[in-house]
């Protein structure tokens, strides 16, 4: 991938916050580190909507492996290279970006913060880099486009011609330039941890979710009755060409079947009709990658869903290597996944990821201080990246490989 040169100093984009009524909120001076967010969050959001973001399926044990393959990993830093002029800026798929990491898509974000995806979107455009529109959104995809033109979108398309090719169209039509088709949800998971929180799909009114309504009036008032007023009861706005069903409908389940009929001949088809960049998400097999590549994809994001999907899926960092071998350079490598600090995102850039992705981290952030909050986030994980850099010993992340790794533990992983 091509890198921003040496001469291209970057300095931490923005100094500590300072809290003023003008700025962010004064509890984010105490938010050090993105994992910080999450206890704002929690107390913030009801429980079942908190449960939502913080739970994967089954036993969890995806989500424990994507932590824990970082944790294997430490560094062999280099020293007295003078790194004063240090860049993070990254190319990717033909943009330039200032930093080496995006947003993740990640759906009923709307719910989550008031037009979550909207101030996901704005504060990724403000700050230079990519956010991915989830296709489980509760607001238009054109509002979105027109808000943050540089964000992809992504679908999740069913195994129907018609259907596929009107949404194509309809992404299109808004502007997006790069479409991101998840290929690992041919069927729903099970999504147990989210039923013992009080979460389901559609939502349904009662006793429990009022109470958490009344025990978290921050978000009642400032999310609910405000999105309510403003915008009236949630749909899913792009699923298809057409308006979704209201979240509180029962029909809503409706537009997730049909997925187990998407196969690669759906690709292809999508790939002749879409003129924009097309990445594939949701790859773990090095044979897919090649496959995906073979149908037209110009970049892959290994992924297991953030753990959300087939319990005990093998972790994007641990996949990773042999991606990018089966790939030799053909395609962008993306990963997403258990990425909570810089060191997170240099140890994925080391085993060959042109790029990361992080999720739960920034929704967490504008769950609990709306954009402020996103913002605060990239400017954190940029401060960690552009701190570690010096650290580590590089002026560029071009310079970045398996030399600067060392592995706690040997054992090739399963799988």
């Amino acid at each position: 991938m091509d890198e921003g040169t040496v001469a291209d100093v970057d300095v931490p984009a923005v100094p500590r916050p300072r809290a003023t009524r003008e700025t962010s909120p004064k509890a984010l001076l105490d938010v050090l580190c993105l994992g910080d967010f999450e206890a704002h969050a929690r107390r913030r959001l009801p429980r079942p909507l908190f449960g939502y973001i913080a739970g994967a399926s089954e036993t969890n044990a995806s989500l424990a492996h994507n932590n824990r393959s970082y944790r294997r990993y430490g560094f062999r830093p280099r020293v007295l290279t003078d790194v004063a002029r240090r860049s993070q800026r990254r190319s990717l798929l033909g943009s330039d970006y200032a930093a080496p990491f995006g947003i993740s898509p990640m759906g009923i974000s709307a719910l989550m913060a008031y037009r979550g995806d909207l101030v996901l979107a704005q504060a990724a455009e403000a700050a230079h880099i990519p956010m991915i529109m989830s296709g489980s959104s509760l607001i238009r995809l054109e509002d979105v486009a027109a808000a943050a033109p540089s964000s992809w979108f992504q679908a999740y398309l069913p195994g129907e011609p018609d259907r596929i090719d009107a949404l194509v169209d309809r992404v299109a039509a808004a502007g997006f330039g790069t479409l991101v088709l998840t290929v690992d949800t041919a069927t729903l998971a099970n999504r147990e941890n989210n039923i013992r929180a009080g979460f389901s799909t559609p939502l349904r009114p009662s006793l429990r979710l009022a109470w958490e309504g009344v025990s978290h009036p921050g978000w009642t008032i400032g999310t609910f009755l405000r999105t309510l007023i403003h915008h009236g009861v949630p749909h899913f706005e792009n699923s298809y060409a057409t308006r979704g069903a209201p979240i509180i409908a029962r029909s809503v389940m409706r537009d997730f079947r049909k997925r187990d009929h998407l196969n690669w001949a759906h690709l292809a088809r999508i790939r002749a009709r879409w003129s924009g960049k097309l990445v594939v998400k949701g790859i773990i097999r090095a044979d897919d990658a090649q496959a995906a590549v073979a149908c037209g994809a110009d970049g892959i994001v290994v992924s297991n869903h953030g753990g959300r999907q087939l319990d005990g899926t093998m972790a994007p960092l641990d996949a990773l290597p042999s991606v990018v071998g089966a790939l030799k350079g053909r395609a962008a490598v993306m990963i997403d996944g258990g990425i909570a600090r810089g060191t997170d995102v240099l140890k994925a850039l080391a085993l060959g990821a042109d790029f990361v992705f992080v999720g739960r981290p920034f929704l967490y952030a504008a769950s609990a201080f709306g954009r402020h909050g996103v913002s605060r986030a990239i400017v954190l994980l940029k401060e960690e990246i552009h701190r570690d850099m010096a650290l580590l010993g590089i002026n560029s992340l071009a310079e970045l490989d398996e030399s600067f790794l060392w592995q706690s533990d040997r054992s090739p992983p399963l799988g």
